[in-house]
């Protein structure tokens, strides 16, 4: 799997944890090995004028995806002993490392774990999950939820192996 961690933003952020967050997200996801996946993060000016852009709404956002390959979905469908056709380029997620840091002040835990939820928020919507209806948001915070949940198990394990 590839991810590629681009920071634009100006500020010191964890290229590692993300990466390891998002190939921990696809893994769980089922998607191709050889997928490719661009994390992008950026200052609130480009955040602001990609959101003004692409959403038609004023001001900086948290997060941003914009799917690349919506023709051949890297999606396995539970099946990894057959990797079928090419794997494909899952697309970008864009984050705001400034936006994201205001945000985990608000909900009172560390701006690495806000990016982290962001980073998989993104990665849920390069794979065609939505929130806009009560249904699809059901489904995709809990999606998103279990596989954070899972996340910090995982890394909490790995930073405390004797237990």
């Amino acid at each position: 799997m590839s991810i590629d961690i681009a920071n634009e933003a100006g500020v010191a952020v964890d290229e590692v944890g993300l990466a390891a967050v998002a190939r921990f997200t696809l893994d769980q996801m089922r998607i191709h090995p050889l997928a490719e996946l661009s994390v992008l993060l950026v200052d609130e000016r480009t955040m602001t004028e990609l959101h003004e852009r692409w959403m038609g709404e004023p001001g900086p956002t948290d997060v941003l995806a914009f799917p690349m390959d919506e023709l051949r979905p890297p999606h396995l469908g539970g099946n990894r002993e057959d990797p079928g056709p090419e794997p494909g380029l899952l697309g970008d997620v864009v984050l705001c490392p400034p936006v994201a840091a205001e945000q985990a002040e608000k909900a009172g835990h560390s701006t690495q774990d806000e990016l982290e939820l962001l980073c998989v928020h993104g990665i849920l919507h390069l794979l065609g999950y939505d929130h806009a209806e009560p249904e699809e948001h059901a489904v995709m915070f809990g999606t998103q939820d279990q596989l954070l949940k899972a996340w910090r198990e995982a890394r909490d394990t790995k930073e405390r192996p004797g237990l």
